[in-house]
Protein backbone atom coordinates (compact mmCIF):
# COMPACT_ATOMS: atom_id res chain seq x y z
CA UNK A 1 0.00 0.00 0.00
CA UNK A 2 2.97 2.18 0.73
CA UNK A 3 4.49 1.86 -2.80
CA UNK A 4 1.34 2.57 -4.31
CA UNK A 5 0.44 5.40 -2.34
CA UNK A 6 3.62 6.84 -3.24
CA UNK A 7 3.56 6.33 -6.96
CA UNK A 8 0.55 8.02 -6.69
CA UNK A 9 2.05 11.25 -5.20
CA UNK A 10 5.08 11.11 -7.68
CA UNK A 11 2.68 10.74 -10.35
CA UNK A 12 0.43 13.46 -9.49
CA UNK A 13 3.49 15.86 -9.12
CA UNK A 14 4.51 14.91 -12.65
CA UNK A 15 0.64 15.79 -14.22
CA UNK A 16 1.03 18.51 -12.31
CA UNK A 17 4.03 20.32 -13.80
CA UNK A 18 4.22 23.47 -15.38
CA UNK A 19 3.08 23.95 -19.22
CA UNK A 20 5.54 26.11 -21.09
CA UNK A 21 3.82 28.95 -22.61
CA UNK A 22 0.70 28.98 -20.16
CA UNK A 23 0.43 31.51 -18.45
CA UNK A 24 -1.36 35.40 -17.80
CA UNK A 25 1.24 38.07 -17.82
CA UNK A 26 4.90 39.11 -17.07
CA UNK A 27 6.40 39.90 -13.93
CA UNK A 28 9.82 42.41 -14.83
CA UNK A 29 11.94 42.82 -11.96
CA UNK A 30 14.61 44.91 -11.07
CA UNK A 31 16.70 44.94 -8.50
CA UNK A 32 18.96 48.14 -7.43
CA UNK A 33 22.90 46.74 -8.26
CA UNK A 34 24.07 48.73 -5.18
CA UNK A 35 21.85 47.39 -2.41
CA UNK A 36 22.24 44.02 -3.66
CA UNK A 37 26.06 44.33 -3.61
CA UNK A 38 25.76 45.64 0.04
CA UNK A 39 24.00 43.03 1.53
CA UNK A 40 25.47 40.04 -0.68
CA UNK A 41 27.31 40.44 -3.87
CA UNK A 42 30.18 42.07 -2.26
CA UNK A 43 30.60 38.99 0.26
CA UNK A 44 30.07 36.74 -2.57
CA UNK A 45 32.70 38.27 -5.23
CA UNK A 46 30.31 39.14 -7.66
CA UNK A 47 31.41 40.54 -10.98
CA UNK A 48 28.37 42.68 -10.79
CA UNK A 49 29.44 44.29 -7.62
CA UNK A 50 33.61 45.46 -9.34
CA UNK A 51 34.54 49.02 -9.09
CA UNK A 52 34.84 49.02 -13.06
CA UNK A 53 30.63 48.53 -13.47
CA UNK A 54 28.08 51.32 -12.08
CA UNK A 55 24.89 49.50 -12.57
CA UNK A 56 22.00 50.98 -11.02
CA UNK A 57 18.22 49.36 -12.04
CA UNK A 58 19.72 45.49 -12.85
CA UNK A 59 16.96 43.20 -14.50
CA UNK A 60 16.94 40.54 -13.01
CA UNK A 61 14.09 38.50 -14.85
CA UNK A 62 11.26 38.77 -16.75
CA UNK A 63 8.80 35.95 -15.09
CA UNK A 64 5.55 34.23 -16.31
CA UNK A 65 2.80 34.80 -13.65
CA UNK A 66 -0.60 33.34 -13.24
CA UNK A 67 -3.01 35.36 -11.44
CA UNK A 68 -2.72 33.35 -8.51
CA UNK A 69 1.20 31.72 -8.19
CA UNK A 70 3.60 31.23 -11.41
CA UNK A 71 5.09 28.63 -13.35
CA UNK A 72 8.76 27.23 -12.93
CA UNK A 73 11.24 24.96 -14.37
CA UNK A 74 8.90 24.22 -17.39
CA UNK A 75 9.74 21.22 -19.80
CA UNK A 76 10.65 22.58 -23.06
CA UNK A 77 11.73 21.32 -26.10
CA UNK A 78 13.81 24.81 -27.01
CA UNK A 79 17.58 24.56 -27.07
CA UNK A 80 19.71 25.68 -24.15
CA UNK A 81 21.24 29.26 -24.48
CA UNK A 82 25.01 29.01 -25.71
CA UNK A 83 27.70 30.93 -23.32
CA UNK A 84 27.52 33.95 -25.76
CA UNK A 85 23.77 34.12 -25.46
CA UNK A 86 24.00 34.68 -21.52
CA UNK A 87 27.15 36.46 -21.71
CA UNK A 88 25.39 38.98 -24.14
CA UNK A 89 22.95 39.81 -21.39
CA UNK A 90 25.17 40.78 -18.74
CA UNK A 91 25.16 44.23 -19.23
CA UNK A 92 21.58 44.67 -18.32
CA UNK A 93 21.49 41.77 -15.88
CA UNK A 94 25.00 42.43 -14.17
CA UNK A 95 26.24 38.69 -14.68
CA UNK A 96 25.93 35.83 -17.58
CA UNK A 97 25.34 33.64 -14.58
CA UNK A 98 22.15 35.31 -13.64
CA UNK A 99 20.63 35.05 -17.40
CA UNK A 100 21.23 31.46 -17.39
CA UNK A 101 19.66 30.74 -14.17
CA UNK A 102 16.61 33.20 -15.32
CA UNK A 103 16.11 30.81 -18.03
CA UNK A 104 16.19 27.75 -16.45
CA UNK A 105 14.40 28.63 -14.05
CA UNK A 106 11.29 31.25 -16.12
CA UNK A 107 12.67 31.67 -19.47
CA UNK A 108 11.79 27.71 -20.14
CA UNK A 109 7.86 28.46 -18.73
CA UNK A 110 8.04 31.78 -21.65
CA UNK A 111 6.87 29.27 -24.50
CA UNK A 112 9.74 31.21 -26.07
CA UNK A 113 13.19 30.03 -27.66
CA UNK A 114 16.22 31.13 -25.32
CA UNK A 115 17.17 33.90 -28.21
CA UNK A 116 13.16 35.15 -28.24
CA UNK A 117 13.11 35.29 -23.99
CA UNK A 118 16.74 37.19 -24.01
CA UNK A 119 15.22 39.80 -26.65
CA UNK A 120 11.71 39.99 -24.90
CA UNK A 121 13.59 40.62 -21.47
CA UNK A 122 15.55 43.33 -23.28
CA UNK A 123 12.69 44.89 -24.80
CA UNK A 124 10.84 45.15 -21.38
CA UNK A 125 13.73 46.50 -19.64
CA UNK A 126 13.85 49.03 -21.89
CA UNK A 127 10.39 50.26 -22.33
CA UNK A 128 10.31 50.84 -18.41
CA UNK A 129 11.67 54.67 -17.41
CA UNK A 130 13.75 53.73 -14.62
CA UNK A 131 13.90 57.31 -12.63
CA UNK A 132 17.46 59.28 -12.56
CA UNK A 133 17.29 60.20 -9.44
CA UNK A 134 18.40 57.33 -7.70
CA UNK A 135 21.52 57.79 -9.83
CA UNK A 136 21.61 61.14 -8.30
CA UNK A 137 22.78 60.24 -4.81
CA UNK A 138 25.86 60.55 -3.35
CA UNK A 139 25.28 58.51 0.04
CA UNK A 140 23.55 55.88 1.64
CA UNK A 141 19.85 57.20 2.47
CA UNK A 142 16.48 55.79 4.54
CA UNK A 143 13.73 56.26 2.82
CA UNK A 144 10.04 54.82 2.74
CA UNK A 145 9.58 52.02 0.39
CA UNK A 146 6.63 54.24 -1.23
CA UNK A 147 8.81 56.51 -2.32
CA UNK A 148 10.33 54.09 -4.50
CA UNK A 149 7.43 53.39 -6.00
CA UNK A 150 5.88 57.20 -6.66
CA UNK A 151 9.18 57.75 -8.09
CA UNK A 152 8.45 54.72 -10.98
CA UNK A 153 4.95 56.18 -11.33
CA UNK A 154 5.97 59.10 -11.75
CA UNK A 155 8.54 58.13 -14.66
CA UNK A 156 6.11 55.67 -16.06
CA UNK A 157 2.31 57.61 -16.51
CA UNK A 158 1.16 54.45 -18.28
CA UNK A 159 1.68 52.73 -14.86
CA UNK A 160 -1.15 52.23 -11.98
CA UNK A 161 -0.23 51.61 -7.95
CA UNK A 162 -1.56 48.48 -8.36
CA UNK A 163 0.74 47.76 -11.87
CA UNK A 164 4.29 48.46 -9.44
CA UNK A 165 5.26 46.57 -6.28
CA UNK A 166 8.69 47.49 -4.59
CA UNK A 167 10.04 44.70 -2.23
CA UNK A 168 12.80 44.67 0.79
CA UNK A 169 15.90 42.53 1.47
CA UNK A 170 17.75 42.93 4.98
CA UNK A 171 16.48 46.23 5.71
CA UNK A 172 17.63 47.77 2.13
CA UNK A 173 15.51 48.61 -1.10
CA UNK A 174 15.07 45.16 -3.30
CA UNK A 175 13.17 45.26 -6.31
CA UNK A 176 10.89 47.28 -8.74
CA UNK A 177 8.49 44.36 -9.81
CA UNK A 178 6.35 45.51 -12.65
CA UNK A 179 3.24 43.28 -14.01
CA UNK A 180 3.06 43.90 -17.80
CA UNK A 181 0.67 41.70 -20.32
CA UNK A 182 2.02 39.20 -23.34
CA UNK A 183 3.04 42.70 -25.13
CA UNK A 184 4.00 44.29 -22.48
CA UNK A 185 1.81 47.31 -21.91
CA UNK A 186 1.37 47.96 -17.72
CA UNK A 187 -1.44 45.56 -16.55
CA UNK A 188 -2.42 45.24 -12.69
CA UNK A 189 -0.37 42.58 -10.60
CA UNK A 190 -1.92 39.74 -9.13
CA UNK A 191 -2.47 39.11 -5.57
CA UNK A 192 0.90 36.78 -5.23
CA UNK A 193 2.74 40.09 -6.65
CA UNK A 194 0.89 43.04 -5.35
CA UNK A 195 2.24 43.16 -1.57
CA UNK A 196 4.63 46.51 -0.89
CA UNK A 197 7.39 46.65 1.16
CA UNK A 198 5.99 48.69 4.19
CA UNK A 199 9.11 49.94 5.71
CA UNK A 200 9.24 53.66 6.45
CA UNK A 201 13.60 53.41 6.73
CA UNK A 202 14.79 51.11 4.06
CA UNK A 203 18.24 51.70 3.05
CA UNK A 204 19.34 52.71 -0.64
CA UNK A 205 23.17 52.20 -1.36
CA UNK A 206 24.38 55.34 -4.35
CA UNK A 207 26.18 53.59 -7.42
CA UNK A 208 29.50 53.82 -6.91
Amino acid sequence: MRVVLMWLVMAGAAWAQDRSGEFDYYVLSLSWSPNWCAYEGDARGSDQCDARHDHGWILHGLWPQYHRGWPEYCQTAERQPSRAMTRDMADIMGTSGLAWHQWKKHGVCSGLSAPAYYALSREAYGRVVRPEVFRKLDKTVKLPASVVEEAFLQANPGMEPDGVTITCRQGHIQEARICLSRDLDPVPCGRDVVRDCTAKDALFTPVR
